[in-house]
């Protein structure tokens, strides 16, 4: 039943240099900070991360950014962390810039097993550049591909040691979607409770999509 429960540094361990790591959260908002802090400490190199955006320097998964752990980044905006927009002018990391729709479908998609997603999002501008363009009842659209990574790294309010989730307000985010989509699952709650706690319907992202959960934080020890 306590499997999945592991410590943090045993969690982070797993993923390698290179991987690619589906990071939720908004500005921070709902984004896994231990396991960022712990990837940070751990030294990795060359990820490719997936995310809604890089929140600000000394932040979150700017945190990631200003260790120059990241080679590439799949983004919805940078426009609030000026090191990653530095970065990418200097040529240090790549950045591919996609619409917060299209991403969180794109994530969708490779979830639940979809081929691909139609959208007009970024029809007619340098979004479309090198997309196949599909003409559905004289409307286009462009076909977006499932997006998907080795890992996830999620942040859920309350987790039980089944590793059942729920999630606080808008921390929810990107955090359900894309558990759907990573190779590997990994969670942090703010709180770990026992079985049962957490009411049927107020799980959101159940257990059997979850493989690690990270212990809870000791405080002064206990």
């Amino acid at each position: 039943m306590f499997h999945k429960v592991i410590s943090l540094t045993r969690a982070v361990e797993k993923i390698p240099d290179g991987a690619s790591v589906m990071i939720g959260g908004f500005m921070g908002v709902g984004s896994p900070h231990r396991l960022i802090g712990e990837l940070v400490r751990q030294n990795r190199r060359h990820l490719i991360i997936i995310a809604n955006d890089t929140a600000r320097p000394g932040f979150g998964i700017g945190q990631l950014i200003d260790a120059k752990a990241v080679s590439r980044l799949v983004v919805t905006h940078i426009g609030t962390n000026p090191e990653t927009q530095r970065q990418m002018i200097a040529g240090e990391i790549e950045v591919e810039l996609t619409p917060q729709g299209t991403l969180a479908e794109r994530i969708r998609a490779a979830g639940f097993g979809l081929g691909g997603i139609l959208t007009p999002t970024g029809v007619g501008t340098t979004v479309a550049d090198g997309k196949q363009v599909i003409v559905v009842g004289g409307k286009s659209f462009l076909l977006e591909l499932p997006l998907k990574a080795d890992f996830a790294l999620l942040a859920a309010h309350r987790a039980d040691y089944r590793g059942n989730l729920d999630y606080a307000l808008t921390a929810r985010n990107f955090n359900p979607i894309m558990a759907f989509a990573g190779g590997t699952v990994i969670a942090e709650a703010v709180e770990i409770v026992p079985i049962g706690v957490i009411p049927p319907d107020d799980v959101v992202t159940p257990a059997v999509l979850i493989d690690y959960l990270v212990e809870r934080e000791r405080i002064n020890g206990r």
